[in-house]
């Protein structure tokens, strides 16, 4: 059976030599998507409005990417039966309660319909993301979806190529991909709307969630899964870096094309997709946070935050330092 792991729900204590082994691997990436112009780019409401209609579509993806994991990682199918690792299975449960069903005020909501509704409070685009939904609920599949509902370019390029990476790999490299595939976009540029006390409550909210529950809490249960799914196979981990660094890589073209949006914006130019091919708007129904910065995701990695998961052979912890070196 192994150590035992002690289920302190959150904290999970000491770094893990695998996970260093992703971040050195993916160092380069992960410094150039921190340094990214699109965190200055966004200085005005109307920035963050143009920042929302695209982002919101990496919210989505990254909700679709845990999803994902829940379907391989536990049993969602009748009749019921025992699936995936334990650890795993809890964690990923974990983490789906709270993205899909967080309290809020007197209810729940899920992280991506506070999103969604706070979209409003900025005067965000949501013709897109509403009628993407509408057609993916009626059964369309993604590609045709994106495309009839005119979603940015920028937007649509990133859903596909990260559903392409995803969609084929293990389901490590799938676990790998959500822990790295978080980001702090929103809540970096947030303050451009904040100097009015008691404004846009639902933007606030969400946040101020995003902080507390991703950054402290879901990235180091995130690693923790990996952990748990790729042991001591160094070949497993070595299919995490391909699968993070394409995912990364993806993200800074998303970014190069927000940053292009807000300067067309600026120009006084339309930033969205003139192609919608359908002319109804349906309402989402109820309430929307998404992504933890790569800065942040180093510091966890590296057990500046807690990332308890038990520790690999000495080997393998070896290999890594000259990976590192």
């Amino acid at each position: 059976m192994g150590g035992k792991v002690e289920m302190t729900r959150y904290d999970w204590g000491r770094s893990h030599p695998g996970v260093d082994h992703i971040v050195a691997g993916a160092a380069p990436v992960l410094a150039e998507l921190s340094a990214h112009p699109v965190y200055q780019r966004i200085a005005t409401p109307a920035d963050l409005a143009v920042l929302m209609g695209q982002h919101v579509f990496a919210v989505w993806d990254l909700m679709s990417v845990l999803k994902g994991l829940q379907n391989e990682l536990t049993c969602v199918r009748v009749p019921w039966v025992p699936t995936g690792a334990p650890i795993s299975r809890r964690l990923v449960n974990d983490i789906v309660l709270v993205e899909e069903s967080d309290e809020f005020g007197e209810g729940f909501a899920s992280h991506f319909e506070l999103y969604r509704h706070a979209m409003t409070e900025v005067g965000a685009d949501t013709l897109a993301i509403d009628a993407f939904l509408d057609l993916v609920r009626a059964g369309t599949c993604v590609p045709d979806a994106l495309a009839d509902a005119g979603v940015p370019g920028p937007a649509a390029t990133f859903v596909r190529a990260c559903g392409a990476l995803v969609s084929r790999a293990p389901v490590h490299c799938q676990a790998a991909a959500f822990a790295f595939g978080r980001d702090d976009l929103l809540t970096a540029t947030v303050h451009v709307v904040q100097s009015e006390p008691g404004a846009r409550p639902l933007l606030r909210h969400y946040a101020r969630r995003h902080r507390e529950i991703d950054t402290d809490q879901h990235t180091p249960m995130a690693l923790q899964v990996v952990a748990d799914l790729c042991g001591p196979d160094e070949g497993k981990w070595a299919e995490c870096v391909t699968t993070v660094v394409g995912v990364l890589r993806a993200r800074i073209r998303f970014w190069d094309g927000i940053v292009e949006a807000v300067d067309r914006q600026r120009a006084g130019r339309d930033y969205r997709c003139p192609n919608r091919r359908i002319g109804n708007t349906p309402d989402l129904g109820t309430l929307a946070p998404g992504p933890v910065a790569p800065a942040l995701l180093v510091s966890a990695a590296r057990g500046q935050r807690n990332t308890d998961v038990a520790r690999l052979p000495r080997s393998h912890s070896q290999a890594h330092e000259g990976a590192r070196s």
